[in-house]
């Protein structure tokens, strides 16, 4: 009685084995695009080293061709409190969890169609209490009218994966699940140079904010002799009017710094995963921050491979081509296998004795004839996808080579910007020095004095602004050569 019960297993296995090696798994084989075989981002190659010496954040800047990027890049700055901030980003923020369960679903997703490749086994057990008419045969080989029926039983159902339906879906799942691990690489890098650029931006704005407060006070004073001159009959009214709207400008500088200041510590809060009711423990000035002296630059063939989002264009490429055998093969003929064994018997003590089993064995073919044109129409569809997939991959790869340029181009300008207005402080500053000796004896106003102490913090503002978009430029090379997601731990491989 065992026997027979495991032959239809044993034939179904067989058989599914058979049309499995028999079979092919239709739909173009997926093939990765090549990489731009150009020789650098820019026209012209970058300045090997820019410095502006005797100024913060002027430190020299070289770039080191092939460089790799550490996974902490922010590190390079050396502040401990943005390191701190950053970590516990990483660690609160809601997007990076959302990230990480989106690949926990699309990982699961892509197990369950796994479980496909097998077949499906299932028991159960019926329990069936009758009465038959006596104007009829006995349902059972025994004359009794009231009869029961105990039935255990085993099914196995297989579905050959003949023409790589289920393997051409599994690739396409297996491909969204690297999407979602690279998105998981680009919230990462997101974050992170989010945090970096809203803390150098607050660092500047505490910077401006300082020069335009001395600004007021010295528009303040200025004033104040201006009003004392005019009691005097020195000056006319149209001077004191003339430092009054000078004055008011200045002091409407002020509060949209106020207000940019404290949007920015919301916007850093956030990012760390707190509520705007809260406040930070750090608080960042030009001073605490070192610029990175060592930048990167990696080979425009490497690019393609570190920017995450590059790699989810390139998987929702080859998920498109997946897409593409999965409608060919629907149009195929499909196979199923099917399998029962167990045993019935009247009396439920009798239900593994001799003759009570049973078995059967199925196999089944259908082939789509008719569906009013809708499979030909999705397998034209999933191509057409593919073929927009392509265009957003290519779309996707120029972006990141512009995004590089882009930074190099600051990069390079943000150096000829900061050793002008160096310049222009350093001037305003003798100026403002040959002013205070020539008041002192007598040669000019007091007024010629703040008018040079005027001209020297408003120098001063100018070169906060140009220390700073150094600062956040460098973190731009930084993101837009990918992070170095694939040096950190908390980035799964794949």
């Amino acid at each position: 009685m065992t026997r027979v019960r495991k032959t239809p297993v044993i034939g179904l296995l067989m058989i599914g084995a058979l049309l499995i090696t028999a079979g092919c798994v239709v739909g173009p084989n997926y093939k990765r695009p090549a990489a731009p075989k150009v020789p650098g981002y820019t026209p012209t190659p970058p300045i090997a080293e820019t410095s502006t010496p005797g100024v913060s954040g002027g430190e020299a800047q070289r770039f080191l061709e092939g460089k790799d990027i550490p996974g902490e890049w922010w590190t390079l700055f050396h502040s401990k409190p943005l390191n701190d901030l950053i970590e516990r980003s990483l660690k609160n923020n809601p997007d990076i969890k959302a990230a990480q369960a989106a690949l926990s679903v699309a990982r699961e997703n892509t197990r369950a169609q796994k479980g496909f490749y097998y077949p499906s086994v299932g028991a159960g057990f019926s329990a069936l209490r009758a009465k038959s008419s006596s104007d009829v045969s006995a349902v059972t080989n025994t004359t009794a009218l009231n009869y029961s029926f105990y039935t255990p039983q085993v099914s196995v159902s297989f579905v050959p994966d003949v023409f790589g339906l289920n393997r051409r879906t599994v690739e396409s799942l297996k491909a969204q699940q690297e999407q979602a691990r690279f998105a998981l690489a680009a919230t990462h890098i997101t974050l992170s140079s989010n945090v970096v650029g809203a803390a150098i931006e607050e660092a500047s704005l505490r910077a401006q904010i300082d020069a335009t407060n001395e600004l007021i006070k010295i528009n303040t004073n200025m004033l104040d002799v201006l009003r004392k001159q005019f009691e005097k009959g020195y000056v006319g009214r149209l001077d004191v009017a003339a430092q009054e709207a000078q004055l008011a400008q200045v002091t409407a500088t002020l509060p949209p710094l106020l207000k940019q200041l404290a949007q920015n510590r919301d916007l850093l809060i956030a990012l760390s995963g707190g509520l705007p009711n809260e406040d930070l423990a750090e608080k960042f000035e030009l001073s605490s921050l070192q610029l990175p002296q060592e930048l990167p630059l990696s080979l425009p063939s490497q690019l393609v491979e570190q920017r995450p989002d590059v790699r989810q264009a390139e998987e929702n490429l080859h998920a498109a081509s997946a897409l593409i055998g999965v409608a060919r093969a629907n149009r195929l003929p499909s196979f199923a296998l099917t399998a029962d064994a167990g045993s019935t018997a009247v009396v439920l003590s009798h239900l593994f004795a001799g003759n009570t089993g049973f078995w059967d064995v199925a196999a089944g073919v259908t082939q789509p004839i008719f569906e009013g044109g809708t499979l030909a129409a999705h397998e034209r569809a999933a191509r057409d996808a593919y073929v927009q997939a392509s265009e957003q991959y290519r779309s996707t790869v120029l972006t990141a080579f512009e995004n590089v340029a882009d930074a190099l181009h600051a990069l390079d300008q943000d150096d000829d910007a900061l050793k002008a207005a160096a310049a222009a402080r350093d001037a305003a500053k003798v100026t403002l020095d040959l002013t205070t000796k020539q008041m002192h004896v007598g040669y000019v106003s007091y007024l010629a004095l703040l008018s040079a102490e005027q001209s020297y913090q408003q120098a001063v503002i100018n070169l906060v602004q140009a220390q700073a978009n150094r600062y956040a430029d460098t973190a731009a090379l930084f993101q837009s050569l990918g992070g170095g997601w694939w040096n950190r731990t908390d980035v799964p491989k794949s």
